[in-house]
């Protein structure tokens, strides 16, 4: 069993690492095409989702201290991520294949700011993660 704890935990190190590096990375350069990543990174956010649920019922199951409360608080602050993602990148992003210049630049400005606000509550579910296990 113990295998499985290393290959969910490992699934979820590393999509967590793709999805917030990413997110990061866009949202301090705006010249980097969102759109090219949006795909992947509601991907990374999906395994990150799946496999956290997993370590939830593996290390957590019913129990809610502490510890938990802090991770829930990351786990809100995920969700809140991807919903602004899909609302403020992936939709925009969509629009952009026939937009004129002016709404190009429109769509664009929207996505990075997603890509910003996203980020942010990123930098928050890292920190929940981090933090977790001293209080």
């Amino acid at each position: 069993m113990q295998y499985v704890y290393i290959v969910v935990i490992g699934l979820h190190v590393m999509a967590g690492v793709f999805w917030a590096g990413t997110t990061i990375t866009l949202a301090r350069d705006p010249d980097i095409r969102a759109e090219r990543f949006i795909q992947p990174q509601m991907g990374a956010a999906g395994m990150v989702f799946l496999t956290g649920a997993l370590l939830w019922y593996f290390f957590h199951g019913a129990y809610f201290g502490s510890m938990e409360m802090v991770l829930a608080l990351g786990i809100l602050a995920a969700f809140a991520a991807a919903g602004v993602l899909g609302a403020m990148v992936r939709a925009p992003s969509r629009r952009l294949a026939g937009a004129n210049a002016e709404t190009e630049t429109q769509l664009r400005a929207r996505m990075a700011t997603g890509e910003r606000i996203a980020a942010w509550l990123l930098v928050v579910t890292v920190l929940c993660m981090a933090v977790a296990r001293m209080v």
